[in-house]
This record gives structure tokens, C-alpha cells and sequence, in this order.
């Protein structure tokens, strides 16, 4: 009798926003979004256990500012979901980075960014499955603008949209500090100079050029 297969990661559509098609960028840009993000400086993707929500919202800003057509591709561990066995690698509840979608030969496939944990593009389901420690993870798509969920109980509707309360969370995560925990809660008070610079240098990149263009 041949072994069953275990599918690692599985697409949660009840929590997904429902996606457009049509809002597909082209693969030579995807890759060079991918090589943009990597080589930048200001983001600290080796800091992979602390500030992925941070860091997916200001690569989707950027994003938004050049008007390319993304998504938010999110994983979480069965037993963070559903309370119940699925784990992601290294102790993760949860982990978020930017889709984008491209057309290849009359299918839609959808690219990963995410420096932390990739070299160069993946789809989505191999990014998913590759952090997947043990069956199962789940998969959930939302539309950019939401910074994240609140609260344990996540359902498809109480997700918190970006605000200016998040976009400072999102500068002080690419600072490589976690506003929400009472640890970077005090480093707050130490280190304004270093977020105020690492504001500056986010707005800087706004004027460069858009990748692929």
C-alpha cells in the first residue's frame, strides 16, 4: 500500500478576502521587487523572530505609493488557529509577507517577497509549506491594508486596518523594536533618535526608483 501524503499547508478560504485576477505584475518585476527588498539596508530581515507584520506593511506601502498591485500573504500554525496539531518552524504563531500575482502562460501564480525567509521568489504554497514545521498550517490572503488581526478569536472581519497608530508600530518594528511588548515599551524611551531616523530613511525610499520599471 503506497504512504498517504501529508499536505503541510492547507488555503483557509473562510479568512481570506476575495482576490482580482487582474492585478498581476509582470515576473521580471517581480523579481526585481524581490532584489529591491533584499538588498535594502533599512530592513532587517535577519531579525526573522521579531516584526514580520512591521516589515510586510512598509514594503505594502512602498508598494501602494508606486501603485503596484499586491496582496498580504499570511500563515499560521494549525495549533495558533484551530487549536489543534500544526506548528510552524521556529515556535512561529503566525508569519505575513507581500504577494504579488503574475500571469505565466494563462495561469495566475502567486510570488512571495519575503527576505527573511527566501533567497528569490516562491509561490505561495511552497513559501507556506517551507515553514511549516508539522501538518497543518494555514493560509490567508488579505487585501494590503490590513495591518493585522486583534485579538485571538480571528475571524475574517476583525482585523485591524493601517492606521497612524500601526504606521507607528511599522517604524519602530523596522527599527527592529516591538512597540506592543512591554520590553520595547521601554526601549522607546532610549532609542527615539534611531526611529526618527529610521522614519526619514523610509520616506527616503519612496523616491526611488520603482523596481522593474
Amino acid at each position: 500500500m503506497a504512504e498517504m501524503e501529508i499536505i503541510p499547508t492547507l488555503f483557509e478560504y473562510q479568512l481570506s478576502d476575495i482576490t482580482d485576477s487582474s492585478k498581476t505584475v509582470s515576473k521580471l518585476q517581480a523579481e526585481s521587487i524581490m532584489q529591491f527588498f533584499t538588498e535594502q539596508p533599512l530592513f532587517t530581515w535577519s531579525h526573522s523572530n521579531n516584526g514580520c507584520e512591521a516589515r510586510a506593511d512598509a514594503v505594502s506601502v512602498l508598494l501602494e505609493h508606486w501603485q503596484i498591485p499586491h496582496y498580504k500573504a499570511w500563515v499560521f500554525s494549525g495549533k495558533y488557529l484551530k487549536n489543534h496539531l500544526g506548528g510552524l518552524k521556529q515556535n512561529w504563531n503566525y508569519h505575513v509577507a507581500v504577494l504579488l500575482q503574475v500571469m505565466e502562460e494563462g495561469q495566475l501564480v502567486q510570488y512571495i517577497i519575503d527576505p527573511a525567509t527566501l533567497s528569490q521568489l516562491q509561490t505561495f504554497y511552497n513559501w507556506s509549506a517551507a515553514i511549516t514545521d508539522f501538518a497543518h498550517s494555514y493560509q490567508v490572503i488579505k487585501e494590503p491594508h490590513w495591518y493585522i488581526f486583534a485579538g485571538k478569536k480571528i475571524t475574517a472581519y476583525n482585523w485591524n486596518r493601517r492606521n497612524r497608530q500601526n504606521r507607528k508600530w511599522m517604524i519602530q518594528g523596522l527599527a527592529g523594536i516591538n512597540g506592543l511588548s512591554a520590553k520595547g515599551k521601554a526601549a522607546l524611551v532610549f532609542n527615539k533618535t534611531k526611529i526618527k531616523k529610521t522614519d526619514v530613511a523610509f520616506e527616503k525610499l519612496k523616491q526611488e526608483q520603482i523596481p522593474g520599471k
